[in-house]
């Protein structure tokens, strides 16, 4: 795929920073090595990343058609909430990722899903995704939704742009929310330097809506209530902080140093998933029960 840009300002950027701000689906360090490997060139020439662009510059960009490596299938241990022939909800551990991606071709809920499910996964979302409608983070628990067939995707996808699916987490915060409940309105999207982290101060961002209801204080931590109106990445975490909350264990966007030393990532649960089944049309709702982790560091609090 080709990209082309013309330079109308004299803005005297670096050509990585100027294309990370014009194609934000690319992160800055991918954009380097196009850069480094020959696939941007500006006046029909190669250039280095700390090149400046200036007024009538032309800039071309190739982007190489991606090689989807071979996925497959790891005789992994899956926590089965429920499961028909249509879907299977299963609570996802600490530290999984969902899907294949760079770093992470093995080991991940696709790998255990496709053993468990052979050929039974829905195609939609391409080989590196087989059933996968939604995701969550690598060191959030909890509920996860995975479709069988393409008919059981399609309807939930629906569900889900409805903002009709049921999605209750848990978290532990840092700090003491004062209020018993609240709700954190906020567009959520990509942060303007750091390309892997959102933002609600984000020059493109959508709509996001979290509700929050206090479930016990604990001095300077509160144990929280969070039922999602929109599904952002990063929602609860980037929302929380926003107003000076954040997640125990999140050092991305709380505390560089975590109080419990024990603890890996941010304290989140995906507790509660109710959808509209897509064969039935009635309502399935399923609840993981909090990991041991969590429980453990609700003890701790009790009596830090």
């Amino acid at each position: 795929m080709k990209r082309f840009f013309s330079i109308e300002t004299e803005n005297d950027i670096r050509i990585d920073k100027y294309l990370a701000q014009e194609m934000p689906d690319l992160s800055r360090s991918h954009i380097q090595k196009l850069i480094k490997d020959g696939n941007i060139i500006v006046n029909q020439k190669p250039v280095k990343a700390n090149y400046r662009l200036s007024f009538d510059d032309m800039v071309e960009v190739t982007i190489p058609e991606l090689k989807e490596p071979e996925i497959e299938a790891e005789n992994i241990p899956l926590d089965i909430l429920y499961e028909d022939a249509d879907i299977i909800i299963v609570n996802k551990p600490k530290q999984m990722v969902v899907h294949p991606a760079p770093g992470h071709y093995s080991g991940t809920l696709v790998n255990a899903l496709m053993y468990h499910c052979g050929s039974e996964l829905s195609g939609i979302n391409g080989v590196m995704r087989p059933g996968i409608v939604h995701r969550i983070d690598m060191d959030t628990t909890g509920s996860l939704l995975v479709c069988k067939n393409d008919m059981a995707h399609q309807h939930l996808a629906a569900q889900l742009k409805e903002h009709s699916i049921k999605r209750v987490y848990e978290a532990v915060v840092h700090g003491n929310i004062k209020e018993d409940a609240g709700t954190v309105n906020a567009p959520i999207g990509r942060h303007p330097v750091d390309r892997k982290k959102m933002s609600t101060h984000a020059k493109q961002s959508r709509d996001a809506v979290t509700h929050y209801k206090v479930l016990k204080r604990f001095g300077n931590y509160t144990y929280i209530q969070c039922e999602l109106e929109t599904g952002r990445t990063h929602q609860i975490r980037v929302h929380m902080a926003s107003i000076g909350h954040p997640l125990v264990g999140d050092m991305v966007y709380g505390p560089a140093k975590c109080p419990f030393r024990d603890l890996v990532g941010q304290t989140l649960h995906a507790k509660t998933l109710g959808i509209i089944h897509p064969r039935t049309g009635e309502y399935l709702e399923v609840n993981a029960p909090l990991p041991q982790y969590f429980t453990e560091l609700l003890d701790k609090l009790t009596y830090f």
